[in-house]
């Protein structure tokens, strides 16, 4: 009896065992390494501070090799687009505008701190008005602002800081109600402010959720007042 049909016999079954083998170890592979069509479970990376700030996300059901995306905006509308609807004024009279570029990115104490504000220059005693309706939410005296004003706006979202005044308009108080284009101070150099170059330091920030007169974040006044 020829042995040829029993090789061929034992050569059929391993190689279907080899051809079950191979999809096995490619599926462990898979399992355990992951490849292009395995998704990514990645949760968003929530940042410190203000919540506003971008949060990188990528969807449960992106491959692994897609690169987390940058949100933007994550709280409603950008701030500097809805101050460019306010209609805010200048709080001194003929300010150049375009003189406040760049001022906002400057360093102060050495480079350590951000500016954060703009310094418009005028003679001392010059007045100061408030740059649009709402509330005085507190005048303040600091060692580095001097003798300051905090202004909420009319909702209670976004905060105006006028600094190194020279005193304030007579009568100002916390809790009053002002409008735009009332006088509120004059321009001096109380504060840190250099004794012979009188200006106001003008801030604008974003309030936080628990409205505290000291505590929010800077916008640029230069991007909110350009034409």
């Amino acid at each position: 009896m020829s042995p040829r049909p029993r090789r061929r016999g034992r050569f059929i079954p391993a190689l279907i065992a080899c051809f079950y083998a191979g999809i096995a170890v490619g599926w462990w592979i898979r399992a355990e390494i992951g490849g292009p069509d395995r998704p990514a479970r990645i949760e968003a990376a929530a940042t410190s501070g203000d919540s506003s700030e971008p949060v990188s996300t990528v969807s449960a059901d992106a491959p692994r090799s897609v690169a987390p995306a940058i949100a933007t905006e994550t709280i409603g509308p950008n701030p500097i687009a809805v101050l460019r609807h306010h209609d805010l004024r200048v709080p001194i009279d003929n300010a150049d505008v375009d003189e406040w570029k760049g001022d906002f990115a400057q360093r102060r104490g050495g480079g350590a701190r951000g500016h954060e504000a703009v310094d418009i220059l005028a003679p001392r005693h010059t007045p100061v008005r408030a740059v649009e309706d709402g509330t005085i939410a507190k005048l303040f005296n600091s060692k580095a602002g001097g003798t300051t004003i905090y202004q909420f706006d009319p909702d209670q979202e976004y905060c105006y800081y006028y600094a190194h005044l020279q005193r304030y308009a007579p009568g100002l108080h916390d809790g009053q109600q002002v409008s735009r284009g009332d006088i509120i101070g004059y321009v001096g150099t109380t504060g840190n402010a250099p004794p012979n170059t009188p200006h106001l330091h003008f801030a604008i920030f974003r309030l936080t959720d628990a409205k505290r007169w000291w505590e929010g974040k800077p916008i640029d006044p230069y991007l909110v007042y350009r034409d």
